[in-house]
């Protein structure tokens, strides 16, 4: 059992996290997991793999069913909860972001149901083909496959686009870190599409947008004074890093410390379509 848990314990985390988007869920499912497959008949571990992915699954769908109970009464909007991805080449963080999906596709599996959602994680971070799936989830082939096609429509992705973001370099980066430390709102304007969307989650405990903000010029503006509208709230000087967060190049705000924000960045045709910021500090412990 101890040669499963170091096998397959960073696959397990890495499934139950995109399943319900918070890291402190994920690291319980997987404890649970485990903790149950102590009881189980070794004839039955034949395929690992397969057997414990089937545990986490059903573990993730009930924990899904109780966190969108918590969700209805959550104050603003719900972002998933950042993790830290290390460059480190062990095979834990290996496999934590070669399977992870980009920070923005996270957000739209918010729109699904818990069973849309568990296929298309499956399928298209973990690769698996829709026979295990439907083995998995103990749902016919055809059934799941209906399944994906809904979860993609849903998410607004055809049936043949690959589901990849275009990727955020160092550089662009670098550059909306510039503008939103000079407040510079022309060259914000620049950087964004007409249909950007921000989005900020304070769960109610910090200052944050109660509703995303999609307006162009409202967003630029929103950004261009978001330094300096933050600082009174905060006792020592702000400072911004990169971090390489969710597979992704983050950037997180500190004040001391304390961690403030750590901020989101999806690109779309050469510019900025998604700006997401997590402000809850309960969400920012593994940042």
């Amino acid at each position: 059992m101890e040669e499963l848990y170091d096998q397959y314990k960073a696959l397990l985390f890495t499934l139950a996290y995109q399943m319900t988007g918070s890291a402190a869920d994920a690291e319980d499912a997987v404890q649970d997991v485990f903790a149950k497959a102590y009881d189980v008949h070794p004839e039955r571990l034949e395929e690992p793999k397969a057997y414990l992915c089937k545990m986490l699954t059903n573990r993730c769908l009930d924990l899904q069913k109780s966190a969108r109970r918590r969700r209805e009464v959550y104050v603003g909007p719900w972002l998933p909860e950042p993790i830290r991805t290390r460059e480190a080449d062990t095979l834990e963080t290996t496999v934590v972001r070669r399977d992870l999906l980009s920070y923005a596709m996270l957000v739209l599996l918010e729109s699904l149901t818990p069973t849309e959602r568990a296929i298309f994680v499956l399928r298209e971070a973990l690769g698996f083909n829709y026979s295990e799936i439907a083995e998995l989830l103990d749902k016919k082939e055809a059934n799941c496959r209906k399944l994906m096609s809904r979860a993609r429509s849903k998410m607004g992705i055809s049936e043949k686009e690959v589901v990849a973001a275009d990727a955020v370099e160092l550089a662009w980066v670098s550059r909306f870190l510039t503008s939103l430390e000079q407040g510079n709102v022309d060259q914000m304007l620049s950087l964004l599409t007409e249909d950007v969307m921000l989005v900020s989650d304070g769960g109610g405990k910090v200052l944050a947008f109660t509703r995303p903000i999609q307006s162009r010029d409202q967003v630029a503006r929103i950004l261009a004074g978001a330094i300096e509208g933050i600082k009174p709230y905060y006792q020592g000087s702000l400072h911004s890093e990169f971090a390489p967060l969710n597979g992704e190049t983050g950037i997180v705000l500190r004040s001391g410390d304390e961690t403030v924000a750590a901020i989101f960045l999806q690109r779309r045709h050469g510019k900025l379509a998604g700006i997401y910021i997590v402000r809850n500090p309960d969400k920012l412990t593994r940042v």
